[in-house]
């Protein structure tokens, strides 16, 4: 047995001691409730305080019975409590109670499904990027590693509606379902469809048919990892100075310059100025633009107009970037 559950199943005998006290001394021996209380904490408790009235000879046989039966079950109450201390599971649940209130107040967040190696992986993106997020597991190897790594995290499972809105759905600004199976990571991106229909979802898939079918659920990004990294290898053989470029604008530690992509939203300041005016302005290099239309564009010419609906993928400084996001409107996820 658990000690919480022992501490549960003391505090109940001790409540129910200290009621059938009372009521017998209301009952023998007619005393006020206050009265009645108070000798029956000094019974059960043993202190040998002296006797508020003299007590009848049912009176001292029902007290003889309340010693017996409220000591021990006093002992019992206390031993749950002293226990459920040393094992640390009151430190564990204030710990967990702590983290639950973090989560609550999370906003504008990733919901990450899932901690396995590539969950671990997402993770460690996202802690280097500084991004909140919080990871929905039910595995306990899974749980024992967030736990060490000190994430935030929900013990559940991930294709149940209650997990995700415990996760703070209604306030992510993505979710990323990186569980085991297609079915869960389908199940997953479906609930969170109907959960949040604007949501940004990204799911893990087995194969290239996964990620079709992914997508038909909702996703709006589907990724084989084993694709991913087959063709990782194949660029890193064909162009290695390519991709550690974009390793360092991307992933490296202490940049210089970065990699991002932003959204012109329709008050966006950016809405119908010049490519030109926006480099020189944002002080950052324009790599390419998907137009509204769908239209893609690499190097967009200086005389290309940004428009409402556009999506500009963008290198420069931190600073710069930060500025560009908010001239945007907002970041893409």
């Amino acid at each position: 047995m658990s000690a919480s559950r022992r501490v549960l199943i003391g505090l109940l005998i001790l409540i129910a001691i200290l009621a059938v006290g009372v009521a017998g001394y209301r009952v023998i021996e007619g005393w006020n409730l206050f009265d009645a209380l108070y000798m029956t904490v000094i019974t059960i408790s043993t202190v040998g305080y002296f006797e508020l009235h003299t007590l009848s000879t049912a009176g001292r046989v029902f007290t003889i019975v309340l010693i017996i039966g409220g000591v021990g079950g006093a002992l019992y109450a206390l031993t749950g409590i002293i226990g459920y201390v040393v094992e640390g599971q009151f430190g564990e649940t204030i710990a967990r109670r702590r983290m639950q209130t973090r989560i609550a107040q999370l906003r504008g967040h990733f919901i990450l499904c899932g901690y396995g190696r590539v969950g671990e992986e997402i993770a460690r993106g996202f802690k280097e990027e500084n991004v909140p997020f919080v990871v929905i597991e039910n595995n306990p190897p899974g749980l024992a590693k967030l736990a060490a790594a000190g994430h935030l995290y929900i013990q559940g499972d991930a294709t149940k509606d209650e997990m995700l809105k415990e996760g703070g759905i209604a306030y992510a600004r993505g979710l990323v379902a990186a569980v085991g199976t297609d079915a869960d990571n389908t199940y997953i991106t479906l609930s969170a469809r109907g959960l949040r229909p604007d949501l940004f979802i990204e799911a893990r898939a087995s194969d290239l048919e996964a990620e079709a079918k992914l997508k038909k659920a909702g996703a709006d990004r589907a990724v084989s990892p084993h694709h991913i990294g087959g063709r990782r290898m194949a660029q890193l053989a064909l162009r290695p100075g390519v991709v550690d470029f974009i390793d360092t604008v991307t992933v490296g530690r202490g940049r210089e310059m970065l990699l991002e992509t932003v959204d012109i939203v329709r008050d966006s300041r950016l809405v119908n100025k010049a490519i030109r005016d926006v480099r020189q302005d944002m002080s950052i290099t324009i790599l390419a633009a998907w137009k509204k239309d769908g239209t893609f564009l690499a190097n967009p010419s200086d005389d290309e107009s940004v428009s409402e609906g556009d999506r500009l993928v963008v290198v420069g400084a931190p600073k710069a970037l930060a500025s560009i996001e908010e001239a945007a409107g907002r970041a893409t996820p």
